[in-house]
């Protein structure tokens, strides 16, 4: 009986080091989302959200293949260098910031796309909308251990979205019919992860 307890002890155990999940958090310090959006058809305004916070869990340390990656944004941390526009980008012209105060990716998945390359596909949120959304994700050089003996990894992640799809529909445009502010926006995030 003493063997066949030990047996079940020892399956028991093994599976859950197969399953075990490495939890990785993002370090807000050394990450950033940004956009970009053609203003006018002529230049592009660029901003960034200035608060964030979101995990990862991959199923073992060295590899993020098929990692699930959550993320927040606090939506009135945006900043655009200028703060009448950052008022108004807040407003139900824009982000309903009042309303709606946070941006969200949730249970999106890493896929290899190629050596340190991977797709990241998951739902994102914006006011009340939610949509399936699909980043190019680069890993920037592997996995490395910190000066303080912390275990870090790098991303860069960029896709774009109508924001229109979002509810987003601020539509003002020049005489010649051009939109004042684009519907296409350019995403780009910058993550720094660290193992928990």
């Amino acid at each position: 009986m003493k063997t066949l307890l030990s047996l079940f002890a020892s399956v028991f155990l093994l599976g859950n080091v197969a399953f075990a999940q490495i939890k990785w958090s993002v370090d807000p310090a050394h990450t950033n989302a940004r956009f970009e959006v053609k203003h006018l058809g002529i230049a592009f305004v660029d901003g960034q959200f200035k608060k964030l916070e979101g995990a990862v869990e991959t199923k073992d340390a060295n590899n993020f293949e098929a990692a699930v990656v959550n993320f927040d944004i606090d939506v009135n941390s945006i900043d655009t260098r200028v703060e009448a526009r950052d008022t108004h980008l807040k407003s139900d012209d824009f982000f309903s910031a009042e309303k709606f105060p946070k941006m969200t990716l949730k249970n999106a998945t890493l896929k290899s796309a190629g050596k340190g390359k991977f797709k990241l596909t998951g739902d994102l949120t914006i006011k009340d909308v939610t949509k399936k959304v699909t980043f190019d994700v680069v890993q920037n050089n592997g996995i490395i251990t910190d000066p303080w003996g912390k275990t870090r990894a790098g991303f860069t992640a960029t896709t774009s979205i109508n924001r229109k799809e979002f509810n987003i529909n601020y539509n003002d445009k020049l005489p010649s019919g051009v939109d004042a502010v684009a519907p296409t926006v350019a995403i780009t995030v910058n993550v720094e992860v660290v193992k928990n």
